[in-house]
């Protein structure tokens, strides 16, 4: 079973990250997906991953449902390190989201960024 398959029937705890790796995977697997960047405007400014929707892990809460309006869409999210992210995925899975995964810090991502 590949890992978008894992995270979409809940086979991959959603509190486990997932790798860089198999996020570029994902990306070109042709399915659908939410490259979600929990960082802040300044950061993403600096430089983020293609296609990535910004929403800042403060405003999560209150703008997630209007963002992210299908709850069981595959959202892989990432932050600055991997701390952020992973408290968007705990944020996220009390909100009702089901196919969530953290893949840490774009620090870590060793593929292209665009500013």
């Amino acid at each position: 079973m590949s890992i978008h398959e894992q995270i979409l029937t809940g086979a991959h705890p959603a509190n486990t990250p997932i790798t860089p790796s198999d996020v570029h995977q994902i990306m070109g697997a042709g399915v659908e997906y939410v490259l979600l960047d929990v960082r802040t405007q300044d950061e993403f400014n600096h430089g983020h991953i293609k296609g990535a929707v910004l929403l800042p892990v403060d405003n999560l809460r209150r703008l997630a449902p209007s963002l992210l309006p299908d709850k069981e869409a595959l959202i892989l999210i990432y932050c600055n390190t991997g701390n952020r992210a992973a408290l968007a995925v705990k944020m996220l899975g009390r909100l009702g989201y089901t196919s969530i995964a953290s893949f840490g810090g774009i620090v870590n991502w060793p593929y292209e960024v665009v500013t």
